[in-house]
């Protein structure tokens, strides 16, 4: 069982929702889509380019009432209460070092929640790169659960949740459908995000 956060906070998350309604009406941004049906998804958050992702993240899950989790260095949860505070926020600590396996780390958790969403960039990075890391598709895959395809377009200024997709263990194949989906949505710095030659 995963712990509380702002997310899942009896009182702060009605708080905060209007809070990023009323945000995204001001700065002119829509949503689009609904919480997926599955209990258990890893949701690709794209693309990163941009510090202002994360906060178009967050306030679009506030909107569309979805409780979200993210993936942090074990580093950032070491001091007690910015631990807590990370924690808070939906951070999950991960182990980095050669000797552990992240994938590994993170089917785990999967596997001991009935109910759990984690947001991962399959970017790894804000600057340009030339391919997604798989790390995202590889948790899906063994831990049988969907991708959800989440997406922060600054082009229509829409952030929003499209599809789930259940991986067939062909790599390739699936990244196509992946990448179909998000060639026309654009990030805030287009010469940074993934190329799709």
């Amino acid at each position: 069982m995963m712990t509380y956060t702002i997310f899942n906070s009896p009182l702060l998350k009605h708080i905060f929702r209007w809070i990023a309604l009323f945000f995204l009406y001001v700065t002119g941004w829509k949503t689009e889509g609904r919480i997926p049906k599955s209990k258990k998804y890893v949701l690709v958050a794209a693309h990163h380019t941009s510090n202002w992702d994360l906060l178009y993240t967050i306030l679009t899950a506030f909107s569309l009432k979805i409780k979200v989790y993210w993936l942090g260095k074990e580093t950032l949860f070491k001091n007690p209460i910015y631990g807590y505070v990370m924690r808070w926020l939906g951070g999950i600590p991960v182990n980095r070092s050669e000797s552990t396996n992240v994938v590994d780390q993170i089917v785990q958790k999967f596997n001991e929640c009935d109910e759990l969403a984690i947001t991962i960039s399959p970017a790894g990075t804000r600057s340009k790169i030339k391919k997604w890391r798989s790390g995202f598709y590889h948790i899906a895959k063994n831990a049988g659960i969907p991708i959800v395809l989440g997406f922060v377009d600054y082009s229509r200024k829409i952030g929003g949740i499209g599809p789930e997709i259940y991986v067939t263990g062909d790599y390739d194949s699936d990244m196509e459908l992946i990448k179909e989906f998000y060639k026309d949505k654009q990030g805030k710095h287009a010469d940074r995000q993934f190329s799709y030659k």
